[in-house]
């Protein structure tokens, strides 16, 4: 591999079921092709993973939640020959974080155990210092297996940057928060209420800004919003299927289907989604509106239970963290139609996430 094509990417996984921890991945940008150089298990269950701009020092940080019964969270400076810890691991004050942004100075992260969200500030040279506020979710949903309590599944920053959304798979919702810079403190702001039992799991932005795309995980749906940034109000305007009516699960032992990540393209023209139990990538084309998906293609996942989708930096490579086969695939993405194709893919056991520095 020329350097000149080199980037770097890595892949996070579960240790508990037989994962490497942080896999630090080289990447082709000719091909899409990963190649493995190293990886860490220092830290228990690394399931999500997010890269951060360079601290004062000029250092690039990786952060990572560690998805345990008592939650933490810890930081990396990326260098040249690997991993090296910057700080201490910190405790989230909540359980079995799931996600976790960076915002406002802090790290924040969404505690599915305990339905909390989490901010810890990130001090100048990347580290992380003791949570400064915890936002407890309230509430619950008609899945009693599922949705006995909150259980808050992603955070992320909208556009703009003057807010954090936080999507909550048991109550049926999505919460607008502010975060004092300052203070790490977290205040609600309004929260948004979507259909009873479709249990939201993630959500992308349009790169418009003005639109948000929710994908819900115990129905194979996705609800259309409209995102306003300067009220900080996100209002729902439609759903649609991401699965062909005749879609049947394949591997989910109780036959249904449990949509994991959804990824808008750069162009705004394409939304993909990640499904597991189909094992599939489905296509969703968007008009000029982009409030109206419509259910273009659904492609195999190249594994078994596609736990993340990730498009990398020049969209033109689909990546799929493909949990219980064990294995990270790549697709190249028809620029005209959207659909992706199968290009490769590495053993990645117990792989649950892939993001690129």
């Amino acid at each position: 591999m020329g350097s000149s094509s080199a980037g770097r990417a890595f892949i996070g996984s579960f240790t508990s079921a037989g994962g490497r921890g942080i896999t630090a991945v080289a990447v082709d940008r000719d091909t899409g092709a990963l190649t493995v150089l190293a990886a860490t298990d220092a830290v228990p269950d690394p399931s999500f993973l997010t890269v951060g701009p360079a601290s004062e020092a000029g250092l690039r940080l990786l952060y990572a939640v560690s998805e345990t019964s008592d939650g933490a969270a810890a930081a990396w400076e990326i260098g040249d020959d690997g991993l090296r810890p910057v700080g201490p691991v910190r405790s989230v004050d909540g359980s079995s974080p799931t996600h976790l942004a960076l915002a406002a100075g802090h790290l924040v992260t969404a505690n599915y155990g305990s339905g909390s969200v989490s901010a810890l500030p990130v001090r100048a040279d990347g580290s992380l210092g003791p949570a400064a506020s915890v936002l407890r979710h309230e509430g619950s949903g008609p899945d009693t297996g599922r949705q006995a309590g909150p259980h808050a599944h992603q955070v992320l920053a909208d556009p703009s940057g003057n807010w954090v959304v936080s999507v909550d798979l048991g109550t049926d919702s999505v919460r607008v928060c502010a975060l004092d810079p300052r203070t790490g403190s977290l205040r609600l702001h309004g929260e948004t209420v979507l259909r009873p039992g479709t249990g939201p799991r993630h959500l992308a932005f349009h790169p418009s800004g003005g639109h948000a795309y929710v994908l819900n995980e115990l129905e194979p749906t996705v609800t259309v919003c409209r995102w306003d940034a300067a009220t900080g109000r996100l209002e729902p305007v439609g759903e649609t299927p991401v699965l062909p009516h005749d879609a049947e699960g394949v591997t989910a032992g109780d036959g249904r289907t449990y949509p994991s990540e959804i990824v808008v393209s750069h162009d705004g023209r394409f939304l993909w989604t990640a499904n597991r139990g189909h094992d599939s990538i489905s296509v969703l084309t968007l008009d000029e509106t982009a409030e109206k998906p419509v259910l273009a293609a659904a492609v195999g996942c190249g594994g078994q239970w596609p736990r993340d989708l990730t498009l990398d930096p020049t969209g033109q490579w689909l990546y799929v963290a493909n949990e219980h086969s064990g294995n990270v695939s790549w697709f190249a993405v028809d620029a005209e139609t959207g659909v992706p194709a199968h290009a490769g893919s590495i053993e990645a056991p117990a792989a649950s996430c892939v993001v690129f520095a």
